[in-house]
């Protein structure tokens, strides 16, 4: 068991950092980067987004976190200033307060609250969700016509929740990839929809549109 972990933790470490060396290469800019022949697309929020959101995160998950203290496990991710929670808390008081917490952040537009009522996940559970993004993005990069560094992907108990700002049928395909992936046991999508033309608007602007519609709900 021991050894496998390690081996998942190397793979996923080893993946990531492949990850994040393509997203430097095209973040902030407004055309299309290639690393090692990948074509790698621009994120699509502006560079100010960028920053709220990492405020967003960072902000709420230590506030959560001094707040709960071990009786939560709480994750915070903001895509486009929509907010999900994912990970584990001790009963329905905790999870409602925490999302009511998110909710009336200044710069949180919408909140997706996935916290599931439970014991605290082990760190081998959470290493495998680890592992799991890791694939999952490795994927997408590697796929066609898939903006990777547009999208946030996010296991949690072998559940995948993806945000975004796509097209629709690029948040299809990004449903398929994900879901296609073995040991994935739910997708859940919480895209910002966009259309071709406002696709071809951002990728020339790098601008973030902050009026797109609410996301689908669970893929099957």
């Amino acid at each position: 068991m021991k050894i496998r972990l390690l081996r998942n933790l190397f793979l996923a470490t080893l993946i990531a950092s492949q990850i994040s060396a393509c997203a430097v290469v095209a973040v902030g800019a407004a055309s299309t980067g290639v690393v090692g022949g990948i074509a790698v697309m621009a994120d699509r929020r502006s560079p100010a987004v960028q920053a709220i959101d990492k405020g967003i995160a960072l902000e709420a998950e230590n506030a959560l976190a001094k707040r709960f203290g071990d009786n939560a496990h709480i994750n915070v991710t903001s895509f486009n200033q929509k907010v999900l929670l994912t990970g584990e808390v001790k009963d329905a008081e905790i999870k409602a307060e925490a999302g009511s917490y998110v909710k009336a952040m200044k710069n949180a537009r919408s909140v997706f609250n996935e916290l599931i009522i439970g014991p605290n996940s082990s760190y081998t559970s959470r290493a495998n969700d680890s592992y799991l993004e890791s694939r999952i993005k490795a994927q997408m990069i590697f796929t066609d016509q898939l903006p990777s560094n547009s999208m946030a992907i996010i296991a949690e108990g072998s559940s995948v929740y993806l945000m975004g700002i796509l097209t629709q049928q690029e948040a299809d395909l990004a449903k398929k990839v994900a879901s296609n992936t073995n040991g994935v046991k739910d997708v859940y999508a919480y895209f910002d929809i966009i259309s071709q033309e406002e696709k071809t608007r951002l990728e020339k602007q790098g601008k973030a549109d902050q009026t797109q519609p609410n996301s689908p709900p669970k893929f099957q």
